[in-house]
Formats: structure tokens, C-alpha cells, sequence
């Protein structure tokens, strides 16, 4: 995906490698996490170009690890083919383990689903914005467009009444 125009799910200081623009749009975010991941040298270098994608990916709890799965990074373009990574591999995700347990009993209750907000470089290092999420169903997208319309409605004819 591009980078990203809205800044929400960067921090300050952080440089936007790309951003997931339908999560917000298709999911409820019960909680967020700021994780590192666990790269290849060219897989560093191919993040700097903006060479991601994070379209269909999500995290996912294996031998009590948080693996990082879908993600496609596309080959550094000045590597050779001896030194090139597989782009389409699971990534490791680093985050505390008292978070981790916390997450994994809480996916596993309540059926959630671990998806990315944002992919970004902190400090020199890659880090991914999580979330712990729950599907919205069709008729919820469609309250939410419908509250959001009568909003801007209402703020409209506040504007009116004030010029007179």
C-alpha cells in the first residue's frame, strides 16, 4: 500500500512505510501494540523503499509466539539473487510477554482477529502497529456511514443559522 496521508496510527517522529487504510474502515479496534519485527538485511533495506504490502495480512499465536503472516516484501532492487529473501515468509513479532498472554487468551475467548494499522520506522528500527480487532458486519459499516452523514448534516445547518 502507499504511504499513508493520515497520521493516526504513526507516532511522532516515526518515518510511515505504509499504512492499512481499510482496517479502521472494516474493523472494530478493541486494543492497539507497538511490536518489532524480526528482518533480513534486504528485507531492511526494501522497507526503506516502501517495497510492502499490507493488504490480507494478519498475526497469528504458534507455539506461544506472535508470527506475522501475509506480508509481501518485495525484493531489494539492488540485491542479487544469492543474497535475495523470500517474500512472502512468516516474520517473528516482538512484544513483551505479559502482552502476548494477555492477547492470546483474549483472541482465543472472544474469537478476535490480530490485524496491522501501520508499518514504520522508529528510531532506525521497523515497527508494526497491531491491533486486536472484531469484524464489522454490513448493517454496522452502513449505521456508521448513516451517523457520520447526519453529523455533517447537523454541523451544516449549525453553519447556516450562524451566518443568519
Amino acid at each position: 500500500m502507499a504511504k499513508s496521508q493520515k497520521k493516526r496510527d504513526i507516532p511522532a517522529g516515526a518515518v510511515a512505510v505504509a499504512t492499512n487504510r481499510v482496517a479502521r474502515r472494516d474493523y472494530d479496534i478493541l486494543d492497539e501494540l507497538e511490536c518489532g519485527i524480526v528482518l533480513k538485511g534486504s528485507e531492511v533495506k526494501s522497507l526503506r523503499e516502501s517495497k510492502v504490502q499490507l493488504a490480507d495480512t494478519y498475526a497469528i499465536f504458534f507455539q506461544n509466539e506472535l508470527w506475522f503472516v501475509g506480508l509481501n516484501i518485495s525484493s531489494y532492487s539492488h540485491s542479487s539473487a544469492a543474497f535475495a529473501h523470500q517474500t512472502d515468509r512468516r516474520r517473528k513479532l516482538l512484544a513483551r510477554r505479559s502482552q502476548l498472554d494477555e492477547w492470546s487468551s483474549r483472541a482465543d475467548r472472544e474469537g478476535l482477529a490480530m490485524i496491522p494499522l501501520a508499518l514504520y520506522f522508529k528510531d532506525g528500527r521497523a515497527k508494526l502497529h497491531l491491533a486486536l480487532a472484531r469484524g464489522k458486519k454490513q448493517h454496522d459499516r452502513r449505521q456508521e456511514i448513516a451517523k457520520r452523514d447526519a453529523d455533517r448534516e447537523a454541523a451544516r445547518a449549525i453553519a447556516r443559522a450562524r451566518r443568519g
